[in-house]
């Protein structure tokens, strides 16, 4: 069973900074494109960043001055470093990966349980 594993979250105060990992728990046979996206209450999910197998990132405008973020490939982990967290960052953000499970399997994406940050002003 493939499960995204994610931490990280927390409680912190505005201007300090975080970082959020997501690790692919269960046995692929590749990892392509992983993210992450975020749900703020009463809104929409939202993208946040993604970034390619190869290390192509894409940031949403919001975010793209004050995060940064990478993978271990070898890991099949991604990370999210964010830096000057606002009150409106504040939201569950859920960990994304399109994944080959097995070689009779097509590409899929997984979704992680979400971890809570919020920012207090």
């Amino acid at each position: 069973q493939v499960q995204l594993v994610e931490s990280g979250g927390g409680l912190v105060q505005a201007g300090e900074s975080l970082r959020l990992s997501c690790a692919v728990s269960g046995r692929v046979v590749s990892v392509g494109i992983m993210g992450w996206y975020r749900q703020a209450p009463g809104k929409q999910r939202e993208l946040v960043a993604t970034i390619t197998s190869g290390g192509s990132p894409n940031y949403a405008d919001s975010v793209k001055d004050r995060s940064t973020i990478s993978r271990d490939n070898a890991k099949n982990t991604v990370y999210l470093q964010m830096n000057g967290l606002k009150p409106d960052d504040t939201a569950v953000y859920y960990c994304n990966a399109d994944i080959v499970r097995t070689a009779l399997e097509y590409r899929r994406g997984y979704w992680g349980q979400g971890t809570q940050v919020t920012v207090s002003s």
